[in-house]
């Protein structure tokens, strides 16, 4: 890749003429330094201060921090009295050893955006740059939003206020799934509700030598982790996405001991209300009823994380159509799959009506590269389509929630 931050870019032909030469080399610059220092959530406070800053030239209003390491500004509209919308961007990286090779890869030990949160703040501060030269009806807030990894940092920002009298919300996330230029959108469940459990299995400990003195709770964990996986497979109605996964095992400290405790933790996806309550329900009896059999004790924890993110029909409606414009309608679709991945922007849409869009990031040709990886690299053409698609949702809701008569919006 060349040292010049956009000599190698292959922009789509629908936004190329929405960015001049210097706006494409800023917006490709501040996200490679992005990328370059990754910070985890709550922590973010180098990235804060380089949007702040970034945000403050660009000369949006009202830029200050938010929810500790986060940014809000607005966008003054054409009509001061018309309701605000907001669009959002996460800002966080994740606990991960990058191995991508990029000549601006993190230089941070173990820390990565293996999630395309450098993306995702780039093309948010791209979409301020549209919205500055062609305003939106109303005044739009950006949101630069700290700890969406943890599923911290919406309910923070929301919680100070700021977004307390926004009529609509859109928000987007990269998809290596999908190539340039194009977008899912729909409305209903586009993410999935990610809860967690905590299974601890109390035995008795015993050598390993002798078996029939003790109570093993690796065993019992053994079969804790099989009956789980009927949980979906035969309590779950089958036309309803649900996902149970253990995902760690702590148990045990040397090959001849069987101790006295193990832990299993793991991973309750869902996309209905009704499913999520039943998916705690079943794995909390699983796991009590199995300890049981095995004569152990079992100790469940549930916790509650983000809820399903929820589209809301009017607010799909107007950022389709208006992706529509940018892209071409033959280039926005829905999700031929439900997605199960967890999201904060849930939490917003509880509250606000809003979209959330799933924006193609993968050159065709190119292999498909799971977000949460070393390898994840989304292509920085990305910035420019997730750009254009949040100035032109933001216009096109604000037109219709102001019933402004101006210009139509682009």
């Amino acid at each position: 890749m060349s040292g010049h931050p956009s000599a190698s870019l292959r922009l789509p032909e629908a936004v190329s003429g929405l960015y001049g030469a210097g706006a494409v080399a800023e917006l490709v610059g501040l996200r490679r330094a992005l990328h370059a220092d990754p910070e985890l959530s709550l922590q973010e406070e180098r990235t804060c201060a380089r949007l702040q800053r970034t945000l403050d030239e660009l000369g949006v209003e009202g830029v200050a921090r938010v929810a500790g390491t986060g940014v809000v500004g607005r966008i003054p509209g054409r009509d001061r009295k018309a309701p605000p919308v907001a669009v959002r961007g996460d800002i966080d990286a994740l606990p991960i050893q990058e191995d991508t090779g990029l000549p601006f890869a993190s230089r941070n030990e173990g820390v990565m955006h293996a999630c395309g949160h450098d993306v995702h703040a780039s093309w948010t501060v791209a979409a301020a740059r549209l919205l500055r030269d062609d305003p939106a009806a109303g005044d739009v807030l950006i949101v630069l939003q700290p700890a969406e990894e943890t599923g911290e940092g919406a309910t923070a920002v929301l919680s100070t206020g700021v977004l307390d009298d926004v009529a609509a919300i859109f928000g987007a996330h990269v998809d290596l799934t999908f190539e340039i230029g194009q977008a899912m959108i729909q409305p209903g469940a586009v993410g999935a509700a990610a809860d967690r459990f905590e299974v601890e299995l109390r035995g008795k400990g015993a050598h390993g030598a002798r078996p029939h003195q003790g109570l093993d709770p690796i065993v019992g964990a053994a079969q804790v982790v099989s009956a789980l996986q009927t949980v979906v497979s035969r309590r779950m109605p089958p036309d309803q996405p649900a996902v149970v996964t253990v995902g760690a095992i702590e148990a045990g400290t040397a090959h001849n001991v069987i101790p006295d405790r193990a832990v299993l933790k793991g991973t309750m996806r869902s996309l209905d209300p009704a499913i999520r309550k039943s998916l705690a329900d079943e794995v909390r009896h699983v796991a009590e009823s199995v300890a049981a059999a095995c004569r152990l004790e079992a100790r469940v924890r549930m916790l509650q994380g983000t809820p399903a993110v929820l589209n809301d029909r009017r607010a799909a409606a107007w950022a389709s159509d208006a992706a529509a414009t940018v892209i071409g309608a033959e280039s926005v679709k829905p999700l031929p799959v439900a997605n199960m991945g967890g999201e904060d922007f849930a939490f917003y849409l509880e509250r606000i009506p809003g979209c959330f869009i799933r924006v193609g990031a993968r050159h065709p040709g190119d292999p498909v590269v799971g977000a949460h990886t070393p390898y994840f690299a989304p292509a920085e053409e990305a910035i420019f389509v997730g750009g254009a698609l949040l100035a032109a949702a933001a216009r096109r809701a604000s037109a219709e929630l102001a019933g402004w008569r101006g210009p139509k919006p682009r």
